[in-house]
């Protein structure tokens, strides 16, 4: 029977920086890029590449990728 493991991952905006981090799993994972697209890339293939070696899984993995941006509006001067 082959079950999947399911990665919740929190995708944030902050100081034009995307920031992925792991936030249900059984290791800790914190990325940076200033793609939101290759973050995701390279998110996908580190949890794989962890859960293989470092706990011999080689199930299926489901990615769910919460996204928030943060944007600061500094006021007009009057």
């Amino acid at each position: 029977m082959n079950t999947t493991k399911i990665c919740k991952i929190n995708m944030s905006w902050e100081n034009d920086t995307w920031i992925a981090e792991l936030i249900n799993g059984e290791f800790d994972l914190i990325l940076e890029s200033n793609s939101y697209d290759a973050l995701v890339e390279r998110v996908k293939i580190a949890i794989q590449d962890v859960l293989e070696v470092d706990f011999k899984y080689t199930g299926d993995i489901q990615f769910i990728f919460q996204t928030e941006r943060i944007d600061n509006l500094k006021a007009r001067a009057s």
